[in-house]
């Protein structure tokens, strides 16, 4: 329930305003027109939305159905690793669907009275779309249980023996959430969206289809050789793969005529840092740590968190899913060890089978 007074939507109108001038002050004009351009390469219907198509294949039938009954769409939760089209998916739905959307995140929506001022704004069949949804406060995921079900929240007024309830009706929204952490939701709170998906990682020939096509609104010139070497190391992943275009550009624009090769892609990636699989710096000093200092694993990943100075939810939801994926990386009962692949990747002799054992 949300526990009403009268500052409520003062609050929130301050809080507000402040986040707007903290905005203004702290927003570079670079990254505004990055952000700004890249959503233009969002794709905005199914027929530019390139893969995942299990995916558009499900909800493309839940939509036609929902359309047809004249009712809203289910909730919907969507998840798996960065950058592979969560946010871009809900756009999709939403015009598709023909209804507006509201975008926020987990963390942006601090308090229930944040949650009832998106929710009493919104129109029947509207989409609101919450990022990084495993991050919202206990206290607002229980407020979305009544509304998810029941289109309706519970107000209370007043404090103490003379507190009452209210319950306000709300439109007949549909709830997108997207998460990178599937297991950090509740039982409860997953059990009431209606359809459930998991992004997987792309092949490189639907990378190469998107590399294509961004290469087409970004109006640059660049041959069938350079896209398949941008492919194999954007690491699956649509949003890696346009960062990687976008930084070729630049390095092609500064050094040659205009015209992308394979040439000016390797000596964008070698800038870059980004070898043939698609691995960085920070990927590569991951590996070499569980090797050198761990005797390859199996090591918990709070170990190799503190050894490499980095955060531990971050090692598992931006470098261990690739690494998992392309058998770099292997977790057992004891923690994560690195394979054959990645000593011979990394130019280091694997352990005897003998000292392994022993290890594991």
């Amino acid at each position: 329930m949300i526990e009403r007074n009268d500052n409520l939507h003062e609050d929130i109108d301050v809080s507000r305003e402040d986040a707007a001038t903290a905005n203004e002050v702290t927003a570079q004009p670079r990254q505004v027109d990055e952000d700004q351009f890249e959503e233009t390469l969002r794709p905005r219907k199914w027929s530019e939305y390139i893969g995942q198509d299990k995916i558009k294949r499900s909800l493309n039938l839940a939509i036609s159905a929902a359309q047809q009954r004249q009712e809203s769409l289910e909730h919907i939760l969507l998840y798996g690793p960065p950058g592979l089209g969560k946010t871009t998916l809900a756009g999709v739905i939403s015009r598709e669907m023909n209804v507006n959307v509201r975008t926020t995140s987990g963390p942006a929506i601090e308090r229930a009275g944040d949650l009832a001022s998106l929710l009493t704004n919104i129109q029947d069949g509207d989409i609101l779309f919450i990022d990084e949804i495993h991050r919202l406060p206990k206290v607002v995921e229980e407020i979305l249980y009544p509304a998810m079900e029941d289109y309706a929240i519970d107000i209370m007024l007043g404090k103490g023996p003379s507190a009452q309830s209210l319950r306000l009706d709300l439109p007949r929204f549909t709830l997108i959430g997207a998460t990178t952490r599937f297991g950090a939701l509740s039982g409860p709170f997953r059990d009431r969206f209606g359809l459930i998906h998991r992004l997987d990682f792309y092949n490189e020939a639907e990378i190469r289809k998107i590399l294509a096509r961004s290469a087409r609104i970004m109006k640059l010139e660049i041959d069938a050789g350079s896209l398949e070497e941008l492919a194999q190391r954007s690491r699956l992943t649509p949003r890696i793969a346009n960062r990687l275009l976008k930084r070729v550009r630049d390095y092609t624009q500064v050094h040659s005529d205009g015209k992308i090769t394979a040439a000016q892609v390797a000596g964008a990636l070698e800038l870059l840092e980004v070898d043939e699989f698609g691995l960085d710096s920070s990927d590569r000093h991951l590996l070499t740590v569980l090797i050198d200092n761990f005797g390859g694993g199996p090591a918990g990943v709070d170990a190799i968190a503190a050894a490499t100075h980095e955060e531990r939810q971050t090692i598992e939801d931006v470098y261990e899913p690739y690494l998992l994926q392309i058998g770099f990386l292997e977790r057992t009962t004891r923690g994560r060890r690195a394979t054959a692949k990645a000593y011979s990747h990394l130019g280091k002799k694997p352990p005897k089978a003998q000292d392994q054992d022993k290890l594991l």
